[in-house]
Protein backbone atom coordinates (compact mmCIF):
# COMPACT_ATOMS: atom_id res chain seq x y z
CA UNK A 1 0.00 0.00 0.00
CA UNK A 2 1.54 3.45 -0.81
CA UNK A 3 2.63 5.53 2.25
CA UNK A 4 0.60 8.74 2.75
CA UNK A 5 2.66 12.24 3.52
CA UNK A 6 0.96 15.41 4.92
CA UNK A 7 2.30 18.47 3.67
CA UNK A 8 1.34 21.68 5.90
CA UNK A 9 1.81 24.74 4.07
CA UNK A 10 1.73 28.39 5.83
CA UNK A 11 1.61 30.80 2.37
CA UNK A 12 0.34 30.06 -0.63
CA UNK A 13 4.21 30.35 -2.56
CA UNK A 14 4.06 26.79 -3.48
CA UNK A 15 0.76 26.04 -4.19
CA UNK A 16 0.61 29.12 -6.69
CA UNK A 17 4.25 31.34 -7.01
CA UNK A 18 7.02 28.67 -6.88
CA UNK A 19 5.31 25.30 -7.78
CA UNK A 20 8.63 23.72 -8.34
CA UNK A 21 8.38 21.43 -5.82
CA UNK A 22 5.24 19.58 -7.67
CA UNK A 23 7.66 18.51 -9.76
CA UNK A 24 10.16 16.87 -7.53
CA UNK A 25 7.65 15.42 -5.09
CA UNK A 26 6.26 13.82 -8.74
CA UNK A 27 10.30 12.40 -9.41
CA UNK A 28 11.47 11.30 -6.01
CA UNK A 29 8.31 10.17 -4.85
CA UNK A 30 5.24 9.15 -7.49
CA UNK A 31 3.60 6.41 -5.63
CA UNK A 32 3.08 8.38 -2.46
CA UNK A 33 -0.14 9.88 -1.51
CA UNK A 34 0.59 13.45 -0.30
CA UNK A 35 -1.99 15.46 1.38
CA UNK A 36 -1.94 19.47 1.64
CA UNK A 37 -3.17 21.09 4.60
CA UNK A 38 -3.15 25.08 3.86
CA UNK A 39 -3.48 27.91 6.08
CA UNK A 40 -1.83 31.03 4.67
CA UNK A 41 -2.17 33.35 7.42
CA UNK A 42 0.06 31.72 9.41
CA UNK A 43 3.60 33.02 7.85
CA UNK A 44 1.66 35.96 7.59
CA UNK A 45 0.61 36.68 11.33
CA UNK A 46 4.16 35.52 11.94
CA UNK A 47 5.87 38.30 10.44
CA UNK A 48 3.27 40.78 11.59
CA UNK A 49 4.25 40.13 14.87
CA UNK A 50 8.12 39.47 14.24
CA UNK A 51 7.95 36.00 16.20
CA UNK A 52 6.10 32.97 17.25
CA UNK A 53 3.37 33.51 19.40
CA UNK A 54 1.62 30.28 21.74
CA UNK A 55 -1.22 30.83 19.78
CA UNK A 56 0.46 30.22 16.37
CA UNK A 57 2.16 27.32 18.15
CA UNK A 58 -1.44 26.13 19.02
CA UNK A 59 -2.90 25.73 15.42
CA UNK A 60 0.14 24.53 13.98
CA UNK A 61 0.08 21.41 16.74
CA UNK A 62 -3.41 21.09 15.86
CA UNK A 63 -2.69 20.93 11.92
CA UNK A 64 0.00 18.61 12.86
CA UNK A 65 -2.56 16.33 14.67
CA UNK A 66 -5.10 16.57 12.32
CA UNK A 67 -2.68 15.29 9.73
CA UNK A 68 -1.87 12.31 12.03
CA UNK A 69 -6.09 11.66 12.05
CA UNK A 70 -6.01 11.50 8.07
CA UNK A 71 -4.21 8.52 8.04
CA UNK A 72 -0.82 9.89 7.53
CA UNK A 73 2.60 7.98 8.01
CA UNK A 74 4.50 11.18 8.18
CA UNK A 75 4.27 14.96 8.18
CA UNK A 76 6.89 17.13 6.41
CA UNK A 77 6.46 20.99 7.29
CA UNK A 78 7.40 23.00 4.63
CA UNK A 79 7.38 26.74 6.36
CA UNK A 80 11.20 27.73 7.87
CA UNK A 81 10.26 30.46 9.79
CA UNK A 82 7.52 28.06 11.68
CA UNK A 83 10.30 25.02 12.15
CA UNK A 84 10.20 25.63 16.18
CA UNK A 85 6.71 24.83 16.35
CA UNK A 86 7.38 21.25 15.29
CA UNK A 87 9.38 20.94 17.84
CA UNK A 88 6.10 21.14 20.10
CA UNK A 89 4.42 19.36 17.70
CA UNK A 90 6.18 16.27 17.72
CA UNK A 91 5.26 15.14 21.04
CA UNK A 92 1.21 15.28 20.33
CA UNK A 93 2.03 12.69 17.69
CA UNK A 94 2.94 9.08 17.32
CA UNK A 95 4.41 9.31 13.52
CA UNK A 96 7.24 11.64 12.10
CA UNK A 97 7.50 15.66 11.84
CA UNK A 98 10.43 16.64 9.45
CA UNK A 99 11.26 19.95 9.27
CA UNK A 100 11.74 21.06 5.43
CA UNK A 101 15.29 22.35 6.52
CA UNK A 102 16.11 19.38 8.73
CA UNK A 103 18.66 17.60 5.90
CA UNK A 104 19.62 20.96 4.41
CA UNK A 105 20.94 22.10 7.95
CA UNK A 106 22.66 18.86 8.65
CA UNK A 107 24.43 18.92 5.22
CA UNK A 108 25.29 22.27 5.52
CA UNK A 109 27.12 21.65 9.71
CA UNK A 110 28.81 18.29 7.86
CA UNK A 111 30.32 20.38 4.92
CA UNK A 112 31.29 24.11 5.77
CA UNK A 113 33.27 25.85 9.25
CA UNK A 114 31.76 29.16 7.66
CA UNK A 115 28.52 29.53 6.60
CA UNK A 116 26.37 32.18 5.03
CA UNK A 117 22.30 31.78 5.66
CA UNK A 118 20.18 34.03 3.41
CA UNK A 119 16.29 34.71 3.83
CA UNK A 120 13.93 37.21 2.29
CA UNK A 121 11.85 36.70 5.31
CA UNK A 122 13.23 38.17 8.63
CA UNK A 123 11.48 35.29 10.71
CA UNK A 124 13.43 32.65 8.86
CA UNK A 125 17.05 33.40 9.98
CA UNK A 126 16.76 33.25 13.62
CA UNK A 127 15.11 29.26 13.24
CA UNK A 128 17.60 28.34 10.44
CA UNK A 129 20.82 29.66 12.01
CA UNK A 130 19.64 28.11 15.35
CA UNK A 131 18.74 24.18 13.47
CA UNK A 132 22.27 24.70 11.73
CA UNK A 133 24.20 25.38 15.36
CA UNK A 134 21.60 22.15 16.63
CA UNK A 135 23.20 19.95 13.78
CA UNK A 136 26.66 21.23 14.15
CA UNK A 137 26.68 20.74 18.04
CA UNK A 138 25.70 17.05 17.51
CA UNK A 139 28.76 16.44 15.41
CA UNK A 140 30.85 18.67 18.38
CA UNK A 141 31.12 21.63 16.06
CA UNK A 142 30.95 24.92 15.88
CA UNK A 143 30.51 26.99 12.58
CA UNK A 144 30.84 30.65 12.05
CA UNK A 145 27.58 31.79 10.91
CA UNK A 146 27.08 34.51 8.84
CA UNK A 147 23.48 35.48 8.35
CA UNK A 148 22.16 38.24 5.55
CA UNK A 149 18.46 39.17 5.22
CA UNK A 150 17.02 40.54 1.93
CA UNK A 151 14.55 42.71 3.60
CA UNK A 152 11.56 43.07 1.28
CA UNK A 153 12.66 40.22 -1.52
CA UNK A 154 9.52 37.63 -0.30
CA UNK A 155 6.77 40.36 -0.64
CA UNK A 156 7.98 41.85 -4.09
CA UNK A 157 8.07 37.65 -5.27
CA UNK A 158 4.77 37.65 -4.21
CA UNK A 159 3.55 40.12 -6.08
CA UNK A 160 4.64 38.86 -8.85
CA UNK A 161 8.13 40.75 -9.58
CA UNK A 162 10.42 38.06 -10.05
CA UNK A 163 13.24 39.16 -12.05
CA UNK A 164 13.50 42.04 -9.07
CA UNK A 165 13.02 39.55 -6.02
CA UNK A 166 15.82 37.83 -8.08
CA UNK A 167 18.61 40.47 -8.79
CA UNK A 168 17.84 41.52 -4.88
CA UNK A 169 19.08 37.87 -3.85
CA UNK A 170 21.94 38.03 -6.37
CA UNK A 171 23.39 40.67 -5.30
CA UNK A 172 23.37 39.91 -1.51
CA UNK A 173 24.27 36.36 -2.57
CA UNK A 174 27.84 37.91 -3.96
CA UNK A 175 28.23 40.11 -1.17
CA UNK A 176 27.98 37.36 1.50
CA UNK A 177 30.15 35.07 -0.53
CA UNK A 178 33.09 37.22 0.40
CA UNK A 179 32.55 36.09 4.00
CA UNK A 180 31.69 32.16 4.01
CA UNK A 181 32.61 29.08 2.18
CA UNK A 182 28.73 27.70 1.75
CA UNK A 183 25.53 29.39 1.57
CA UNK A 184 22.44 27.90 2.49
CA UNK A 185 19.27 29.30 1.25
CA UNK A 186 16.73 29.90 4.26
CA UNK A 187 13.73 30.14 2.00
CA UNK A 188 12.66 27.07 -0.80
CA UNK A 189 11.20 29.96 -2.41
CA UNK A 190 14.77 30.95 -3.59
CA UNK A 191 15.58 27.36 -4.45
CA UNK A 192 15.57 28.17 -8.81
CA UNK A 193 17.73 30.51 -8.22
CA UNK A 194 20.55 28.07 -7.08
CA UNK A 195 22.89 27.63 -10.02
CA UNK A 196 22.91 31.40 -11.13
CA UNK A 197 23.87 31.63 -7.24
CA UNK A 198 26.45 28.72 -7.44
CA UNK A 199 27.37 30.29 -10.78
CA UNK A 200 27.91 34.23 -9.57
CA UNK A 201 29.68 33.08 -5.85
CA UNK A 202 31.88 30.16 -6.68
CA UNK A 203 30.47 28.51 -3.94
CA UNK A 204 28.03 25.56 -3.56
CA UNK A 205 24.66 26.72 -2.57
CA UNK A 206 22.44 24.39 -0.43
CA UNK A 207 18.29 24.80 -1.00
CA UNK A 208 15.86 22.55 1.27
CA UNK A 209 13.43 21.03 -1.63
CA UNK A 210 15.25 18.50 -2.90
CA UNK A 211 17.16 17.34 0.07
CA UNK A 212 14.02 17.33 2.62
CA UNK A 213 12.36 15.37 -0.20
CA UNK A 214 14.93 12.69 -0.42
CA UNK A 215 15.21 12.72 3.44
CA UNK A 216 11.47 12.22 3.68
CA UNK A 217 11.54 9.67 0.90
CA UNK A 218 14.02 7.56 2.62
CA UNK A 219 12.31 7.92 6.08
CA UNK A 220 8.98 6.53 4.77
CA UNK A 221 10.42 3.99 3.01
CA UNK A 222 12.04 3.23 6.10
CA UNK A 223 8.74 3.16 7.92
CA UNK A 224 6.77 -0.56 8.70
CA UNK A 225 3.13 -0.78 7.62
CA UNK A 226 0.72 0.78 9.63
CA UNK A 227 -2.60 0.77 10.05
CA UNK A 228 -4.17 3.82 8.02
CA UNK A 229 -7.15 5.62 8.11
CA UNK A 230 -7.00 6.31 4.56
CA UNK A 231 -8.50 3.27 1.95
Amino acid sequence: MPKTLACIHTSMVFINVETMMNEIFKEVMPNTRRINIVDDSLLADVMATGHITPAVIKRMCKYVEAAEETGADAILSLCSSLGPTMDVARQLVSIPVIKIDDAMTEEAAKRANRIGVMATVPTTLGPTVDLIRSKARAMNKQPQIEPALVDGAFKILMNGDRDLHDRMVSEAARKLAKEVDLIVLAQASMTRLVPNLSDATGLSVLSSPRLAIEYTKRLLDALPERHSLHP
